[in-house]
C-alpha cells in the first residue's frame, strides 16, 4: 500500500480558501431564506446563534449583520413544536411553548400553555420576525419575553475560517425609543449598521437584550415585530428589485407535472429553490450559486445552471450572457487572474475582497468560463433565435474567443490551460478547484500549466456554436475560420487525451503534455460537446455507469480504485448532482438513454432521502447500503443552483427536447421515460411567441405525445 493511502494531507496542499469544519453539524437542519443580494440561515427555533457548529446569521453582501437572534421565555429556551420552511422558500415557521417553569421546587407554569408562533421572512435588505404568543391555560400568565440579539459584522471569509490580522471596530449598541442600532466601522472605510427595531416597544431595553413583561389573560394573544435591517453608509440606491414568485415563473417558464408525486416534490423544491437563488440584476436574471458560501454571481455556476434550464426557461440564460459580457475582463491584471476576454470567476462585496485580503472583489482564476459563455451564447440562440441579444454581445464572443486562442493557450499547441497567476488565486481553476484534484495515477499532483479535459469539450463546442453565430450574422468568413478551429482542436484531442487500454478520456494533460491516466467524471463532460465519437461516447459511459465509477447513489468524481479517492473527499470521490447532470446531458445527446435514465434514477432516489427532497452541493461518495440514504458532506451548501437545476437538465436529455426555431418547431429526439414515471406533462412550452402544452406517455423504452394545447403557430414532432 503507498503512502498516500495512509498520511494525512500536507498541509501545503490545504488552500487558503478551504472551508474547515471542525465540529459536527447539527443533525437538525437549518432554515435558509434569501432575497435579492441578502441570506439568512436560522436554526429549528426561528433563531439564530453563530457561536453553534452551523454557520447561522443574517448576511448582506458577504457580511454577518446579525449574528444573535435568540427568544427565550421566562429565561429559558421555548420547547419546539415543529419547525419547517414555506414550500415557496418565503417564511421559516416554527411551532414553540413554554418549558416547565419551577419555583420552589414545584411547577409555577405547565409545559404547553403559551403557545408562541415564530415567522420569519427577508425583504429588501431587513429581517422580519413576528411572535405571536397565545395563553391556552385557564388562568392569567405572567412571564418575560426576552430577544437576545447582536452583530459580529463577520466578513463570509472569516465565516468559512479565513483568519484575518486585524479586524475593523465594532462601536458600542445605541438604543432609543425602542431601537437599537448595531454600528461596525470597517477597514475599507465603509460604516455598517444593523438597524433593530421592536413593536411594541420592550418593557426593558439595553445592549444585546430586548425584554418585555407579559400578561396574558385565558385566550389572550400579543404579537411582538422585529425588525433587522442591514445598511452601509457607502450604499447608492438602487431600484428596489422584488422577489420571484410563482406568477414571474409560470409568466418565462415551462411547467412540469408527472403522474410521480415524490418526483414532483423534487422538482417543486428545486424549482422553488432556483426561484429563491434566481437573483435579478440590472442585466436581467442571474443564479447565485448557493447558500452559504457562494451566494453571489459565479461565472462556471451561473453559466451551467443556465444550460441546465435552457429548454424551459430561457430568459435566465439572457441574463447571464448580458451580466457576464459586462463584467468580462479587459486588460492584464496577476492579482486577479484577468486577462482580455475572460470571463467573470466570481465576485464579491465584504469588507475582505475591498482590502484585498482576498483576490475576489472580481476575479477571474476559471479556466473554462469564457468557452462556456460562447456556449451558452450559441446555445441561447439555437434556442430563441434571439439574433438581436447575440448582435448586442457578439463582440464579448469575439474577445472571448481571442482569449481562448492567445491567452488561453500560450504555448500554442491547440489546448486551453491554466497556470495561476495571482498569489493568492485558486491553485485548480477548473470546475474541481482542489488542491489536490488533479493528479496522475500514482498519486502525484499534475503541475501547471494544466490542460483539463473537460475544457478542450468546451472549446470545442465553443468554436462550433460560435461558427453557427457568424453564419447567423452573416459572417461567412469568420464561420469558416470557426468551424475548422474546431475540427483541429478535435483531432489533437482525440490523439491525446484518449485512454484506449481504460476505456475513458485522461483527466487532463500536465506541464510536460504527461496524460493524467485516472478514471474521473470529468471525462462524461466531453459527451456535453459532441467532441467525442459515438464509439468513444459510449465506452465513456459505460465506464461512468459501472465498477468504481458508480456508487448507486450517482456518479463518482473519481473511481473508487484510483489512487486518491476518498468518498470524503470535496472532489476526489464525492458525487455532484450537477457533475451527474451534465453527463446525462451528454449522454442523451448521443442518444445514450439507458445509462442516462440509470444516473437519473440515481439523483431521484437520492433526493427521497434529503432533507426537503433537496439535493446539496454534493454528498459523500460511499457505496449505496440498503436501507439507507447518501451520507452528507459535512460543509455542502443548500440550496446550491446547479444542483437545483440538475433534475430539469436531465430531464431534458431523457426526453430529448431540441428546438427548430426557423421551422417553429420542438422536436422530440428518443423520449424516454424511467420505470416509475407513466405520464409527463409539460405546459408553456414556448418557442418563437408561440407555445404548447404536451402529455407524454411511457410507451417500453420510448414514449409518445398528445399535443394538448397549441396558442400560436409551432409544431411538434417525435424521432424514435
Amino acid at each position: 500500500m503507498t503512502s498516500a493511502q495512509h498520511e494525512a494531507e500536507p498541509l501545503e496542499l490545504v488552500t487558503p480558501f478551504y472551508i474547515p469544519a471542525e465540529e459536527t453539524v447539527a443533525t437538525e437542519r437549518p432554515h435558509v431564506l434569501k432575497f435579492d443580494e441578502e441570506f439568512a440561515i436560522l436554526d429549528t427555533f426561528g433563531n439564530i446563534q453563530a457561536d453553534s457548529a452551523e454557520s447561522e446569521g443574517l448576511f448582506y453582501e458577504d457580511t454577518r449583520y446579525l449574528s444573535r437572534l435568540l427568544l427565550k421565555v421566562a429565561g429559558r429556551r421555548p420547547l419546539l413544536l415543529s419547525s419547517t420552511l414555506s414550500e415557496d422558500n418565503v417564511f421559516v415557521i416554527a411551532d414553540l411553548t413554554n418549558p416547565d417553569l419551577m419555583r420552589d421546587g414545584k411547577v409555577a407554569l405547565a409545559k404547553n400553555t403559551v403557545h408562541v408562533l415564530s415567522k420569519t421572512m427577508l425583504s429588501e435588505a431587513e429581517l422580519i420576525q413576528h411572535l405571536e404568543l397565545e395563553n391556552f391555560g385557564l388562568r392569567n400568565v405572567t412571564l418575560p419575553i426576552e430577544i437576545f440579539f447582536d452583530a459580529d459584522f463577520a466578513d463570509i471569509f472569516e465565516v468559512r475560517g479565513t483568519p484575518r490580522a486585524k479586524r475593523g471596530t465594532r462601536e458600542a449598541d445605541s438604543l432609543s425609543d425602542g431601537a437599537a442600532r448595531l454600528p461596525y466601522n470597517g477597514l475599507d472605510g465603509v460604516r455598517r449598521t444593523t438597524a433593530i427595531a421592536f413593536d411594541p416597544a420592550p418593557s426593558d431595553l439595553r445592549p444585546g437584550l430586548a425584554r418585555w413583561d407579559v400578561c396574558l389573560p385565558p385566550r389572550g394573544k400579543l404579537r411582538i415585530a422585529i425588525s433587522a435591517r442591514c445598511e452601509r453608509r457607502d450604499a447608492s440606491k438602487r431600484a428596489s428589485r422584488l422577489p420571484l414568485n410563482e406568477e414571474d415563473r409560470r409568466r418565462r417558464a415551462a411547467d412540469v407535472v408527472t403522474d410521480n408525486e415524490s418526483f414532483n416534490d423534487w422538482m417543486s423544491r428545486s424549482r422553488a429553490d432556483l426561484d429563491m437563488l434566481i437573483t435579478r440584476t440590472p442585466e436581467g436574471l442571474y443564479a447565485y450559486a448557493g447558500i452559504p458560501w457562494f451566494s453571489t454571481a459565479f461565472g462556471r455556476d451561473g453559466i451551467i445552471t443556465a444550460l441546465q434550464c435552457l429548454w424551459f426557461d430561457p430568459e435566465l440564460a439572457a441574463g447571464t450572457l448580458r451580466y457576464l459580457a459586462a463584467r468580462q475582463a479587459t486588460e492584464v491584471d496577476p492579482a486577479v487572474d484577468a486577462e482580455p476576454g475572460k470571463i467573470l470567476h466570481e465576485t464579491r462585496k465584504g469588507e475582505m475582497a475591498a482590502l484585498g485580503e482576498v483576490p475576489f472583489g472580481r476575479y477571474y482564476g476559471s479556466v473554462d468560463a469564457t468557452p462556456l459563455f460562447v456556449v451558452l451564447a450559441a446555445s441561447y440562440h439555437a434556442r430563441t433565435g434571439d439574433i438581436d441579444l447575440i448582435r448586442e454581445i457578439w463582440p464579448n464572443i469575439e474577445a472571448a474567443l481571442g482569449w481562448m486562442s492567445k491567452f488561453g493557450d500560450p504555448d500554442r499547441d491547440g489546448f486551453i490551460e491554466y497556470d495561476r497567476q495571482s498569489v493568492n488565486g485558486l491553485v485548480n481553476q477548473g470546475w474541481k478547484d482542489s488542491s489536490d484534484a488533479i493528479f496522475h495515477a500514482d498519486g502525484s499532483l499534475a503541475e501547471a500549466p494544466i490542460a483539463l479535459v473537460e475544457v478542450q469539450a468546451y472549446a470545442y463546442e465553443a468554436y462550433r456554436g460560435s461558427a453557427e453565430l457568424a453564419r447567423a450574422l452573416a459572417l461567412p468568413g469568420r464561420a469558416e475560420m470557426l468551424d475548422a478551429a474546431a475540427e483541429r482542436l478535435r483531432q489533437r484531442f482525440e490523439a491525446s487525451f484518449w485512454l484506449d487500454d481504460l476505456g475513458t478520456y485522461a483527466l487532463a494533460l500536465d506541464r510536460n503534455k504527461a496524460p493524467c491516466r485516472i478514471r474521473t467524471s470529468n471525462a462524461g463532460h466531453v459527451l456535453l460537446s459532441g467532441l467525442a465519437s459515438p464509439d468513444r461516447a459510449e465506452r465513456v459511459a459505460e465506464s461512468l455507469t459501472s465498477g468504481g465509477s458508480f456508487s448507486g447513489w450517482g456518479i463518482r468524481t473519481v473511481a473508487a480504485n484510483q489512487e486518491r479517492y476518498s468518498p470524503l473527499s470535496y472532489h476526489n470521490g464525492s458525487i455532484w448532482p450537477h457533475d451527474n447532470a451534465v453527463i446525462a446531458m451528454g449522454m442523451g445527446r448521443y442518444g445514450l438513454k439507458q445509462p442516462l435514465v440509470q444516473v437519473m434514477t440515481a439523483l431521484f432516489e437520492a433526493s427521497m432521502f434529503s432533507h426537503l427532497r433537496r439535493l446539496p452541493e454534493l454528498f459523500c461518495g460511499f457505496d449505496r447500503r440498503p436501507g439507507s440514504g447518501p451520507t452528507a458532506y459535512p460543509v455542502a451548501c443548500s440550496p446550491q443552483a446547479w444542483s437545483s437545476a440538475a433534475v430539469f437538465g436531465a430531464l431534458g436529455a431523457m426526453l430529448g427536447i431540441s428546438f427548430d426555431v426557423p421551422k417553429r418547431r420542438i422536436l422530440f429526439t428518443k423520449p424516454t421515460l424511467p420505470s416509475w414515471i407513466e405520464e409527463c406533462r409539460i405546459t408553456n412550452l414556448g418557442i418563437a411567441g408561440s407555445s404548447v402544452d404536451l402529455l407524454l406517455r411511457r410507451n417500453g423504452e420510448d414514449a409518445s405525445f398528445h399535443v394538448v394545447q397549441r396558442k400560436g403557430d409551432v409544431e411538434v414532432g417525435v424521432t424514435i
